[in-house]
């Protein structure tokens, strides 16, 4: 089969619907491979969006329209002591926006059938093996035929079981760090005075978050009863838990959906084996605490989808492609430790672990410079990538939503290219207007900044001339 210079995505959660419209949008032809029918779930684990997510949705133009779905959360309290101020977030969200993920998905998956995207819903990987030209992908369809399918590069956003990892053959180490977590979408006879409601008490945790259709999503643990996940679960033992964490039980009744599951943490050793990637809980998973699974995934294929684009166009060397593991596995594993953490943190019961809580919690509200730190890692606005020696200081790092002389930086991401955030006086740059936008800072500073499509800083100079500014432009975004 000969080899198109195309993308095969497996799996269409958020992850997997992003990369495929970002690709799509790049004009890299996507086949979208999900085994579940052609449908958006009312069923979902993730509620939140963080400052970050939302910025990536803002350089594709989604994110007032989810902003205005959901409801913004400018503050959280954590083990009853620790105040979250996120209103003071260097981004113009500052804010967590509390939305179920099918509502995310729902926009995305509009974006990739408007950008292109092959869809093909019921279809099981059964396959895959690659050579030094490309990916040739085996699939069953709902009727039972197998067919074969070729890309130049295949990516697995198929979540925790991911069928694109195990024939890549990567091992999956960790461990399940809470075993017999419940979960269920109910009605309550009495609002919850927060938007979001957590507390953890001795043995039981709960989590209670709206859906915004009259139903709330109740997810609760209690230590004392480890049962597998297959044990019959009833409405009377979701009361009990949530009444145990969180003092009553609001009343719940109704219940749509009730499930058992396991919270692992796990990361695999590498995001990439030769064409073939990983991308969102096919390459790691982790606790629920903090709201980071659903973001993680979304930022992954944010760093990954410009990447293969301009490979698979022929504007960028394929080694280009090494830096998704370099840039997203410390990530990935900063997520693992942090929301672990969070989860421990919240069921300390021991009188050590009681007073490291305390003293935590309390050295965090004291001290201004740590608490921005770590909510800079939750809303993941705090990760730069790492830099060559030698390259100027704000290479790798995040570019807020700065103000240009035609509007703002987020809305000239759109276009997924490169932004040159240049001096009033220079206007070169031509030859390369579908990977490249220039812009001029509104207030008329000298330096010049070369934002990715991703929005992190490829190259930057305080001052540079046309001829040193070109050579970069050479260099990161491809010839003229």
């Amino acid at each position: 089969m000969q080899t198109q210079p195309s993308v095969i995505v497996v799996g269409a959660g958020p992850a997997g619907l992003l990369l495929a419209g970002d690709l799509a949008a790049a004009g890299v032809p996507v086949t979208l491979l999900e085994k579940r029918p052609h449908r958006i779930s009312n069923l979902s684990r993730a509620f939140v969006l963080h400052a970050r997510t939302l910025e990536q949705l803002d350089a594709r133009g989604l994110a007032d329209e989810l902003e205005s779905a959901g409801r913004p959360l400018s503050s959280l309290r954590l083990f009853g002591r620790l105040s979250i101020d996120l209103s003071t977030l260097p981004s113009r969200f500052n804010h967590l926006l509390v939305l179920p993920q099918y509502e995310v998905e729902k926009v995305l998956r509009r974006r990739a059938v408007e950008a292109g995207v092959d869809f093909r819903h019921e279809t099981e990987l059964t396959g895959l093996t690659q050579d030094m030209d490309g990916v040739t992908v085996r699939v069953r369809t709902a009727d039972g035929r197998t067919e074969s399918l070729r890309a130049a590069y295949a990516v697995g956003t198929d979540g925790m079981r991911s069928a694109v990892r195990e024939a890549i053959g990567l091992p999956f180490p960790g461990r399940s760090a809470i075993r017999s977590v419940v979960l269920a979408d109910v009605r309550l006879a009495e609002e919850p005075e927060n938007l979001l409601t957590v507390n953890a008490v001795g043995d039981a945790f709960a989590f209670l978050a709206p859906f915004g259709d009259g139903y709330h999503r109740v997810i609760a643990w209690n230590r004392a009863r480890d049962v597998p996940d297959s044990e019959p679960l009833g409405l009377d033992e979701v009361r009990e838990v949530t009444r145990l964490a969180l003092g009553r039980d609001y009343g719940m009744h109704d219940a749509r959906w009730m499930s058992r599951f396991h919270s692992d943490e796990r990361q695999v050793p590498a995001y990439r084996v030769g064409r073939v990637f990983l991308a969102g809980d096919a390459a790691h998973v982790h606790t629920p605490a903090g709201g980071q699974g659903m973001n993680t995934g979304l930022q992954d294929a944010a760093n990954l989808g410009w990447k293969l684009a301009a490979v698979v166009r022929g504007h960028a060397d394929p080694a280009l492609l090494d830096s998704y593991q370099t840039e997203r596995h410390p990530v990935g594993r900063a997520v693992l430790r942090s929301s672990g953490g969070i989860v421990r943190l919240a069921m300390a019961k021991s009188p050590w672990t009681l007073a490291l809580r305390a003293a935590l919690t309390g050295f965090l509200n004291a001290v201004g410079p740590a608490r921005r730190r770590a909510v800079g890692e939750i809303t993941g606005i705090g990760y730069r990538y790492p830099a060559p020696r030698g390259t100027h200081r704000l290479t790798g790092t995040r570019v807020p939503d700065v103000a240009l002389e035609g509007g703002r930086l987020y809305e000239a991401l759109r276009g997924g290219r490169f932004v040159l955030i240049a001096p009033q006086a220079y206007r070169a740059g031509g030859g390369r207007e579908d990977r490249l936008t220039v812009q001029h800072w509104r207030s008329g500073r000298g330096s010049t900044v070369l934002v990715r499509p991703d929005g992190y800083v490829a190259w930057a100079a305080d001052a540079a001339d046309p001829a040193a500014i070109d050579k970069a432009l050479t260099a990161h975004v491809g010839p003229r």
